[in-house]
């Protein structure tokens, strides 16, 4: 089979495209290098004085580890939610399917500040029945990112559904096979990488959630977004430069790392 390669000047546009966007995110570098305490172009000397205060001040560091308790919990949950969901309406096929569909998906459609507003009245009724898992609480943070993170993988998960064969389903049905057997050992084997893409979705948009969690947390639940936040609303703090260009070398490390294994794994 011929293959395409794109020419010098469809290259030289792609790279130009690749700069523009690129160049916000260039732009924190040098500002995470400043030694002024404000977020300024350095004007000669380079300090790594922000890159130090991460270590530093326990707060950057206890609110990583929040957000990354939250984000394991929020991506569970919500995965779990989406995959008994799908796998239902796909095995089943109840006669009302769109109308469930559309419920389910219905915090991707309301407004962010609806739901936070549902939410924030929610976690505070419960407050008053345990302290453990309410309005100011890393439980009740995490159950409100699954709320908003359900539709999302239960979109997923109905695409990779949606690809199967239901042949196999029927002949597993066939040959005796219970509901769970069908589930567990037929359908979800088949639809792994849906299941992980489903979870490393979730995981993402909890872990930068910011709209929800300003209405449900107040002085204990301060995850890694809203501590950026009060950084750049109170005093403008040049550490959240220096986070995420931390943030950035994760990212691109980690893409570098996806398409090196999916090479390898195409050449294999």
């Amino acid at each position: 089979m011929p293959t395409y390669r794109p020419g010098p000047v469809s290259l030289a546009l792609a790279v130009l495209v690749a700069l523009f966007l690129l160049m916000p995110l260039l732009a924190v570098i040098p500002v995470s290098l400043t030694p002024s305490r404000m977020l300024t172009m350095p004007t000669g000397e380079l300090s790594l004085r922000h890159y130090r205060s991460l270590i530093e001040d326990p707060r950057w560091l206890d609110s990583i580890l929040l957000s990354l308790r939250i984000g394991i919990v929020s991506s569970i949950l919500s995965t779990a939610l989406a995959l008994t969901f799908s796998l239902g309406v796909w095995m089943f096929q109840p006669r009302f399917t769109a109308a469930l569909v559309g419920f389910v998906l219905l915090p991707m459609v309301v407004p962010p500040v609806v739901s936070a507003v549902t939410l924030y009245f929610l976690l505070t009724s419960v407050s008053g029945l345990t302290s453990y898992f309410g309005y100011d609480t890393w439980l009740g943070v995490a159950m409100a990112h699954s709320v908003m993170t359900v539709p999302f993988a239960t979109v997923l998960l109905l695409v990779s559904l949606s690809q199967l064969d239901r042949r196999i389903d029927l002949a597993a049905r066939g040959l005796g096979a219970s509901v769970w057997e069908r589930a567990t050992r037929v359908i979800m084997p088949n639809i792994k990488f849906g299941i992980v893409t489903a979870a490393l979705l979730s995981f993402v948009l909890s872990w930068e959630e910011i709209g929800v969690t300003l209405f449900i947390t107040s002085v204990n639940a301060i995850t890694l977004p809203r501590l950026m936040w009060m950084g750049l609303r109170d005093n403008i703090d040049p550490a959240i430069a220096a986070l995420s260009v931390i943030l950035i070398i994760i990212t691109v490390l980690v893409l570098i790392a996806r398409s090196l294994i999916t090479r390898r794994n195409a050449s294999a």
